[in-house]
């Protein structure tokens, strides 16, 4: 709500290891967030249920990551 009332138009908000439990879907529909980005690195029923979530699969990442170890190759470069 602070964000909405200094002027913020939408509000994104990104979580890399979502911890979905107790009131959070209730509290995150309730909120004035429009979209949450998560990814699969916890399973949540939940979040499949909600139009503000959307999950981002990490299994390329690591995929690529695995590749690169198994050829001796650098990882880092990965993120330049």
């Amino acid at each position: 709500e602070a964000l909405k009332n200094a002027g913020a138009l939408d509000i994104y908000a990104g979580i890399t290891h979502a911890v979905l439990c107790g009131p959070a879907i209730e509290r995150l529909s309730q909120s004035q967030i429009k979209k949450l980005v998560i990814t699969d690195t916890i399973f949540s029923e939940a979040a499949k249920n909600s139009d503000k979530i959307e999950v981002v699969s990490v299994a390329p990442l690591l995929a690529e990551a695995i590749k690169r170890i198994h050829n001796e190759q650098s990882v880092s470069s990965m993120f330049d």
